[in-house]
């Protein structure tokens, strides 16, 4: 006899709530519809798969070796069912997001709340990486329905521009620099001090090696953090500056910031491995209107005219971010 998903699904609330009773209010279920489901699937599967005699109820050997299996067949059925919902609109379903932790931290959270505003009916999912290449790894094994990072090269699928995000350097409000605020910044003023920089499985770790090394310069080292949102709060502390995208910085912070001369840049883009559905094509449309890779806080902090803080990127000589 063969073994069905509801059984499998039986199974799995039994062992996660540890008892017949709590595994049937669960399911809206009787119990003794419970218990006969889970003996006509231990006959299919050649013996018993929890031990009844404990609590909480535990799997045995062989409920081990299923429980991963039906989990993972529960998971395909409601990726099945968000799928359908996203072909036939945009009120419902699942929609899988993977970004880097820099953008989860910066461009992500306002478009987040206007998303959660307008479709409050659907799921997301959002996963954080710390290098562009598991952007595309995650994408290319069917893991994310969107990536929000740099622009890949030779992405086989589809692609959509954002506009690039500016960086800025952080330091304390006490900082002794001796620079106008609202000026641009040279790098190459900070070449004495010690950074708060990044461990090298964060991304950000390479962008401010390249950007002290465009200055003539290899930055002293105060602390490193694997953490982009602890870099941001030590640099507040007066542990020594730092270097972060423009739209990471809370508005009235008390520290000084500096946009730089020449500018740092990191383009950004959303892509997906095919033809979007109705639900992802309605978030890329609110990523593209929403995202502000220059917050205007921030431009007013640095002497931006009010142009920039809308988050153009054009213009002035630029470099651009790894």
């Amino acid at each position: 006899m063969a073994m069905t998903l509801r059984q499998l699904q039986y199974l799995v609330a039994i062992v996660e709530t540890g008892s017949f009773t709590r595994a049937a209010d669960r399911l809206h279920v009787s119990q003794p519809a419970l218990s006969r489901q889970l003996q006509i699937l231990e006959r299919s599967c050649g013996g018993p798969l929890i031990e009844r005699n404990v609590r909480p109820i535990t799997p045995t050997p062989l409920g081990r070796a299923i429980l991963p299996h039906a989990r993972a067949a529960l998971a395909e059925i409601d990726r099945a069912n968000s799928a359908a919902l996203r072909v036939v609109g945009v009120h419902g379903g699942e929609l899988r997001l993977t970004t880097l932790h820099s953008i989860s931290l910066g461009v992500l959270p306002a478009v987040l709340g206007v998303w959660r505003r307008q479709h409050s009916g659907v799921r997301l999912s959002l996963t954080e990486k710390l290098y562009d290449s598991e952007l595309q790894l995650t994408m290319a094994a069917g893991q994310a329905d969107v990536a929000i990072g740099p622009p890949p090269m030779d992405w086989p699928g589809v692609l959509f521009p954002l506009d690039a995000e500016e960086f800025v350097v952080v330091l304390a409000a006490d900082d002794p620099l001796d620079w106008p605020d609202g000026s641009r910044l040279p790098l190459s003023e900070l070449a004495a001090r010690e950074w708060v920089h990044f461990t090298e499985p964060n991304g950000l770790s390479k962008i401010l090696d390249h950007a002290c090394a465009d200055a003539g310069f290899q930055p002293l080292i105060a602390v490193r953090t694997q953490q982009t949102a602890a870099a941001l709060q030590l640099a507040l502390a007066g542990v020594g500056p730092t270097l972060l995208p423009a739209n990471m910085i809370p508005a009235n912070p008390a520290a000084r910031v500096y946009l730089l001369d020449p500018p740092i840049r990191r383009p950004l883009a959303a892509y997906t491995r095919g033809r979007p559905d109705a639900l992802t094509a309605a978030f890329i449309d609110v990523l593209t209107h929403h995202a502000r890779p220059l917050p205007a806080h921030v431009a007013a902090l640095a002497g931006v005219p009010g142009k920039r803080a809308a988050g153009q990127a054009s213009g002035g000589a630029e470099r651009a971010a790894d």
